[in-house]
């Protein structure tokens, strides 16, 4: 049971409006109520000994008068009824730690909460405590608490007893306390001093170092002095709200302080100095300053790192300046609403890396940027309802990657464009309820692809509905869309594209009148479809709505019926068969002319008609849209007339006229047509505001010298941008871009071309061009160059009376002007003197003796002179006769020098002949000199050809000659190496080495010396034999067969000399042989020992042209060595 009563005292009237709380009993027994009704008399006789037959109010508890037992209104915190506080306003920590609380015993005033068997026993323990004077005249005992509170005691009671934990003195008339009363209180944890009129921080005495929790809210309490709160060593919970205190200073809370969760809301608190609560940095969760004065908040005012929760609402703040929550790194959750704040600067919740929940409601902000949500990391509720938002930033939520529920309900958002939500790819639940929403953007809520619940409840936007398709692309997880009171008509086949996933669509409160075919099909998992429209055309093209949502099992959640035709009215669509919705009219607007594209000049006039009909006689009204948005000001035109044909059908024509156009007029233009049967849209026509370009930078003539760089610049303005194209000579020849010489700046508007030469001098055309026109613009570019000559001037030498041209092919830029000099004078013109065209060519014709001399052509320009000679040589003119002698004086001297040759080489010819008939060997120590190594003791020099002559040789060398390095070693029977010098070095030459005594037999093998002993690996042949055995003549004959069979028979009988032969022919073709002859006919004679050893000529050290050679020839063309063999061979000679 319930009841309420008010308080009869005067002090008690002076109290009203406060409340109290009461607590109910819940599931009581029937048999409990005579304990309860017991206890009611006892606490009633206790307190006066009020009968039952007086005033009934007399027997109940004291509350706050005006206790009512009704909600608050919107807005208003819910109060108390008879002490019981609403469970949705109570804060969910609170309520659990107060439903733990031990409650106290009943007593003056108070029923409690518990069982039938549990109340019983804490009545009857509370009797026996009260009997046994334990418990204090008009207190309730119950457990380890006891309740003295509702009794408007001025002084608290002398016999209270040790033992409570729980103290609850709340509800009287306390204005100061006495510590002494405490004294004993060792237990005491809990102290209710709340609805008192206590002025400071009571004193406890020593009870205060075990208090956890001391409730001292809706007092009088002026201020906080650090000196009151020493004593409370353990306290965990101070409330101190509901009292006058105006501001919080430093050394408010001294340090030793473990204090948890702090109270201080509805208080007159203006001024928070940086660091008052410093003190309580390493123990306090949660902050409670809310409804307060506070009008700012000073940067880093909390440096609070294990603060929990922060509440801030319901002050004076207006702006929230950057670093302003630093130092909060723990912070959960933050309070902001209901404060002015009109701007969140940027930083302003920099530190909260850990909030997740952020209340910003009831505020003025009139827009949401990314920098004042910058570090808000890991928050997952923002509330940013009831204040005045009006756009949406694109980038406004890039730092709120986990944000899952977002609230904008009640603001004055209009419109939701492309790209204004998709960094929120994390979001579960959006509400937009209760905006101006009258546009939503094809792909606006693209990239909301875990969206789940969408509220668009009370907005205005019906036109996404009717005509836009793809509004809701991107929401493939959306389960729950509201569009409950938009306005809505008409419902289009691809209004609700995009949303395979929905379970529950609300389209309530709306007028709906139509609704195309298919306009749900693709929504497969839809359980709830709510509709509850009376407007219904009900004609052929709503006959699928009724059968559809039967299949869907869908009906039980739609109220539709029909308003059209006249015979279906008021009539269910799911009792009207199939075959009476039918088209025999159409009282919907129909359009019959769309707008067209128009593409018009800046400053033009334009307009665009449309043109609708319709069967009803419902008044059709007009209106124009751009870019989705509805025009209001515009200059419309509208008539309606009859149609002739069938005068029940009624055609009106909108035209929208657009005044001296603008860059703002660009846009998409849509007419619709209202009446009551619904809406019509038109197609979308694309307006162009297009300008003819116009040059701000325009090209000018410039002259740049060759290697330089030249500078064109062009640049136009139009609309749209025009593009720049250069031209060259009317054409797109570049020579430069062939070369990559040219460069074309777009930022710059400017054409380089580098190392200018003389073919890229022009006309250049710079060329701005849009959709709207083009425009030209002409530069001219000289390139300069100093006079050269294209090819150098030739000297002449002609004869009197002859002709003679001089060529001066000069180039540069300006062409030069050519000037002809003869020595250093200007040249004297006559007759004889022609130019052509630009002095480049001089002819003189029938020259004479005084033509002659140096002739200069001076070739100038603006950049310099340059000058070139030529030197013509006149010869004089001899006739016919001297002509004739000069050819005989030559004719002469040519057959003389023939002459002389030719002795000169039949002397040398019969001297070589000579020398080789009469060789012979002498007893001297002489040497036997290779065929191609000449001699150092003969006069006749050497040869300075290699001959081919028939030696015997086996080699590898391509033109059959000696392998060897040019060398003779000193070495008895052998022909040692000599090392040839680097220049003049000859061929590889015959080396052989010999001594005064005979060869032994056993160095002979056929007749012929063995290569082995010669030194040189071949055989040599003695061809002739003197007397004396210290001379040998040898002979070295060519390879032809005649010399071969002359040498056959000048040899001495020789029993080898046949084998010999054959051993030649063996050898084969292209091998020589020489053979050797016994000396003295004694084939096996001895040789005189000698150490005579000879090395080849010094001749073949120096240079080739310092030697001389002889090259013989006889009658048969065949050549042949002759080798002088030492003085007395020369002698011989």
């Amino acid at each position: 049971m319930l009841r309420c009563r008010q308080r009869g005292s005067a002090a008690s009237g002076a109290r009203a409006g406060r409340q109290r709380r009461r607590l109910r009993p819940r599931g009581s027994a029937p048999g409990a109520a005579g304990a309860r009704r017991a206890v009611r008399r006892g606490a009633g006789g206790a307190a006066g000994g009020a009968s039952r037959g007086g005033d009934a109010d007399s027997t109940r508890p004291a509350v706050p008068g005006g206790c009512r037992c009704r909600s608050a209104p919107r807005g208003r915190r819910p109060g108390r009824c008879c002490g019981r506080r609403s469970g949705a306003e109570r804060p969910r920590r609170e309520r659990s730690r107060r439903l733990l609380r031990p409650r106290p015993f009943p007593g003056a005033g108070y029923k409690m909460a518990l069982p039938s068997r549990a109340a019983a026993a804490l009545l009857l323990l509370g009797l026996l405590r009260s009997a046994a004077g334990g418990c204090p005249a008009g207190c309730a005992c119950g457990g380890d608490a006891l309740s003295c509170g509702g009794l408007a005691l001025p002084a608290l009671p002398r016999d209270l007893p040790r033992w409570p934990r729980h103290l609850n003195l709340s509800y009287n008339k306390l204005a100061e306390i006495d510590p002494s009363v405490f004294a004993e209180l060792s237990n005491l944890q809990e102290v209710r001093l709340e609805h008192n009129e206590l002025s400071a921080i009571p004193s406890l005495g020593p009870a205060a170092s075990s208090v956890r929790s001391l409730h001292l809210h809706h007092n009088r309490i002026r201020s906080i002095e650090g000196s009151q709160l020493q004593p409370y060593v353990t306290l965990e919970t101070l409330d101190l709200s509901f009292n006058d205190i105006t501001e919080i200073r430093n050394g408010c809370f001294p340090q030793g302080l473990h204090i948890k969760e702090l109270f201080l809301g509805s208080n007159r608190i203006s001024t928070l100095e940086p660091g008052a609560f410093d003190s309580l940095s390493r123990s306090l969760l949660t902050l409670r300053l809310s409804k307060n004065r506070i009008t700012q908040l000073p940067v880093k005012a909390f440096r609070l790192p294990r603060l929990i929760q922060l509440e801030l609402n319901r002050n004076r703040i207006r702006l929230i300046e950057g670093l302003t929550f630093q130092g909060l790194d723990s912070l959960e959750v933050l309070k902001l609403q209901r404060n002015n704040i009109s701007k969140l600067t940027d930083g302003a919740f920099w530190g909260l890396a850990k909030m997740q929940v952020l209340h910003l409601e009831y505020n003025s902000l009139t827009e949401v940027n990314s920098g004042s949500l910058y570090g808000l990391s890991s928050l997952h509720q923002l509330h940013l309802s009831n204040n005045s938002i009006s756009r949406i930033n694109p980038d406004g939520w890039s730092f709120c990657q986990k944000l899952h529920e977002l609230i904008l309900s009640y603001n004055n958002l209009t419109r939701l464009d492309e790209g204004s939500l998709a960094d929120l790819g994390g979001l579960h639940v959006l509400r937009l309820s209760h905006n101006s929403i009258n546009h939503i953007a094809e792909g606006a809520f693209r990239g909301l692809k875990n969206l789940r619940v969408l509220e668009l409840d009370h907005n205005d936007i019906s036109g996404t509905i009717e005509d836009t398709n793809g509004a809701f692309t991107g929401l493939e997880n959306l389960s729950k869309l509201t569009l409950f009171g938009n306005k809505i008509k008409s419902v289009a086949k691809k209004a609700f594209s995009g949303l395979e996933a929905l379970e529950h669509l609300n389209l309530g409160d709306n007028a709906i009148r139509s609704i195309q075919a298919d306009a749900f099909a693709r929504m497969r998992s839809l359980r709830q479809l709510h509709i509850n429209s009376d407007s219904f055309l009900c004609d052929c093209q709503l006959k699928w709505l009724p059968q559809w949502l039967v299949e869907k099992e869908l009906q039980s959640f739609v109220v539709a019926t029909c308003a059209h035709p006249e015979s279906l009215k008021s009539k269910s669509i799911f009792a009207i068969q199939p075959e009476s919705f039918v088209c025999d009219d159409f009282p919907k607007p129909q359009i019959i002319i769309q707008p067209e594209t128009t593409v018009a000049v800046l400053g033009k006039d334009i307009r665009f008609t449309c043109l609708a009909a319709s069967s009803s006689s419902s008044p059709m009204v007009f209106a124009w849209k751009k870019d989705n948005e509805m025009l209001h000001n515009a200059e419309i035109e509208n008539f309606a007339h009859v149609r002739a044909k069938d005068g029940e059908v009624m055609e009106c024509t909108t035209i929208l006229h657009l005044r001296h156009v603008t860059f703002a007029h660009e846009g998409r233009y849509q007419c619709v047509i209202t009446n009551h049967f619904g809406s019509t849209y038109s197609n979308k026509a694309r307006l162009t505001v297009n300008v003819l370009p116009s040059f701000i930078k325009t090209p000018h003539d410039i002259t740049s010298r060759t290697g330089t760089t030249a500078r064109l610049e062009c640049a136009a303005e139009g609309h749209p941008t025009p593009q720049i194209a250069w031209q060259k000579d009317g054409g797109t020849d570049f020579p430069a871009a062939r070369e990559r010489r040219m460069h074309v700046m777009p930022d710059d508007d400017v054409f380089f071309i580098t190392d200018v030469k003389i073919e890229d001098m022009g006309v250049y055309s710079c060329t701005a061009q849009n959709s709207a026109g083009s425009v030209l613009a002409n530069a001219t570019l000289t390139v300069l160059e100093t006079p050269s000559l294209v090819h150098p001037l030739e000297d002449h030498v002609v004869s009197v009376g002859e002709t003679v041209a001089l060529q001066c092919k000069a180039t540069g830029s300006p062409p030069p002007r050519i000037t002809w000099l003869k020595g250093d004078q200007p040249l004297v013109v006559t007759e004889r003197h022609h130019f052509t065209s630009g002095n480049q060519l001089l002819i003189v014709r029938n020259v004479v003796l005084e033509d002659a001399g140096k002739y200069t052509c001076e070739m100038s320009n603006t950049l310099g002179t340059e000058r070139a000679h030529s030197h013509v040589s006149i010869l004089q003119a001899l006739g016919c006769r001297k002509d004739r002698t000069t050819v005989g004086i030559i004719t002469i001297a040519v057959v003389c020098s023939i002459v002389l040759t030719s002795l000169v080489w039949v002397c040398i010819i019969y001297q070589t002949r000579k020398k080789s008939e009469e060789y012979s060997v002498t007893n001297t120590d002489e040497t036997i000199v290779p065929p191609d190594v000449p001699s150092y003791l003969s006069s006749q020099g050497t040869l300075s050809e290699r001959q081919d002559v028939a030696i015997g040789v086996d080699t590898q060398q391509p033109n059959g000659h000696i392998d060897s390095n040019g060398m003779c070693q000193a070495d008895v029977g052998r022909c040692p190496d000599v090392e040839a010098p680097a220049i003049g070095c000859r061929q590889p030459k015959l080396c052989i080495s010999y001594n005064k005594d005979t060869w032994k037999t056993e160095d002979m093998a056929d007749g012929m010396l063995v290569p082995d002993k010669t030194g040189y690996g071949l055989p040599v042949v003695c061809t002739e034999c003197s007397g004396s055995t210290d001379s040998v003549n040898v002979h070295i004959y060519p390879k032809d067969s005649e010399s071969l069979r002359t040498v056959e028979n000048t040899q001495n009988t020789h029993p080898n000399a046949l084998s010999s032969r054959e051993h030649h022919r063996k050898r084969g073709a292209g091998t020589s042989l020489l053979h050797a002859q016994p000396c003295n006919g004694i084939a096996s004679g001895k040789r005189v020992e000698t150490d005579g050893t000879l090395y080849p000529s010094n001749h073949d050290r120096i240079r080739a042209e310092g030697t001389a050679g002889a090259l013989l020839a006889d009658t048969h063309g065949t050549s042949f060595l002759g080798v002088t063999a030492g003085p007395g061979a020369t002698e011989g000679l």
